[in-house]
């Protein structure tokens, strides 16, 4: 308790309150570029709860204004966790703003308005237009019958389901389309993507041919060096020189070529492992992956996310997926977390197949996954360490440095 009076402690909690999840409602907003106050003109709808008194005979009386003061405020706290709380508490918060309104109807006709909010809030918890159906006719049919209880006239009662669901499927319309829109720019995006990819190859056939016809330049020149090796030592040097300045010159063009062309192909699986991901309802973030990793390394991390996309997307009931990459000198790290149920076994063909992959590069997999908790793996890969040698002294006096195998000195 004393820890949670400084100051300091307070401010952390607060911000953490009020900063927004990553699958909120006002994420989404802010990810497609809006503002994210954008969410907020629906409280004009809120007037109703200060216009129904004057309706009624006893007006803006004192137990009004009391009940407003502590309702209201109730009211904002829970609207605003429905929209930048995290999607799976959307639902809780939803039906806590049912009950706010149905608890206070006995002395409180405000309190309707609180029930409008909470069945439109509940649409974006619910995933099937059938279901979120279901649960609008579900709660109408309970406040009918309290209204009924208590002496409600049959003009405002009738008033509150039609609205209740007229809004709702308004809303729930709204979403439908915004998910549309958002897997339609993940598949634009996911097209450029592969378009670069091909370039990318196209560039490295490009370069190929280019390397045969360096080859055969190559050749010539050895061979006329060899002819000229017992009439003019000088001439048949340079022959060999020139062959040598070749060969590094085509040998840098063609790693050049390669790096970027490897460098694609995790890149385009975390696309596509985000476009999967996000279609099915799971707002992913990734950091951008290492350049200078192994093709053999690259694929095998490629097919290791691949699986464990497809398992979040199937079985985690996730809402939140993160990747991330850790360079180090002799290795790299990838690491996979979810926010879904956890609890997984380890024994699955498809972690069995990941064991496998990770264990042919020499690596580990290490799983950590709570009932209820979320799944983190982790996989660590060696990576090859470069030795410096210095090469022999050139025809300048100076000393070449020429690598070998990897990418620091040892």
């Amino acid at each position: 308790m004393a820890n949670l009076r400084e100051p300091g402690v307070m401010h952390q909690r607060i911000v953490q309150f009020l900063t927004p999840a990553p699958d909120s409602a006002a994420a989404r907003s802010m990810h497609r570029g809006k503002s994210p106050w954008v969410d907020a003109v629906h409280l004009l709808w809120s007037a109703w709860i200060f216009v129904v008194p004057v309706w009624n005979n006893d007006g803006w009386s004192t137990r009004w204004v009391v009940t407003t003061l502590v309702s209201y405020p109730l009211f904002l706290l829970l609207y605003y966790r429905c929209i930048a709380g995290p999607r799976a508490q959307v639902r809780a918060g939803a039906l806590a703003l049912v009950l706010l309104s149905m608890s206070l109807l006995p002395w409180y006709p405000s309190g309707l308005t609180y029930f409008i909010y909470g069945c439109v809030m509940l649409c974006t918890s619910v995933g099937r237009f059938r279901a979120y159906l279901g649960w609008l006719a579900g709660l109408n049919v309970v406040l009918l019958a309290e209204t009924s209880l208590l002496g409600y006239p049959w003009q405002a009662v009738f008033s509150i389901p039609l609205t209740s669901f007229i809004i709702g499927i308004i809303i729930k319309a709204e979403h439908g389309s915004e998910e549309k829109d958002a897997q339609l720019r993940l598949s634009h995006e996911e097209v450029r993507r592969l378009a670069a990819t091909a370039e990318r190859e196209r560039i490295g056939r490009d370069l190929h041919d280019l390397l045969g016809h360096t080859l055969s330049l190559i050749t010539l020149k050895l061979e006329l060096s060899r002819k000229l090796f017992d009439r003019d030592h000088a001439a048949a040097r340079r022959e060999v020189e020139e062959a040598e300045k070749v060969a590094r010159h085509a040998l840098a063009e063609v790693r050049s070529a390669v790096s970027g062309i490897h460098a694609t192909d995790l890149a385009a699986e975390l696309a596509s492992a985000r476009l999967l991901l996000e279609s099915s309802g799971v707002c992913m973030e990734y950091a951008a992956p290492p350049t200078d990793l192994p093709q053999d390394t690259e694929r095998s991390l490629s097919l290791i996310l691949r699986e464990a996309a497809t398992n979040i997307a199937r079985h985690a009931a996730a809402s939140c997926a993160n990747v991330d990459f850790v360079r180090e000198p002799a290795g790299v790290r990838m690491s996979i977390r979810d926010n879904g149920r956890g609890g997984i076994d380890g024994a699955g063909n498809g972690l069995r197949g990941m064991r496998e992959r990770v264990r042919s590069l020499g690596g580990t997999l290490e799983i950590s996954s709570p009932l209820r908790g979320g799944t983190t793996m982790l996989v660590s890969a060696p990576l090859p360490v470069l030795r410096l040698v210095a090469m022999p002294a050139t025809a300048a006096g100076g000393v070449a440095p020429a690598a070998q195998g990897g990418h620091s000195a040892a």
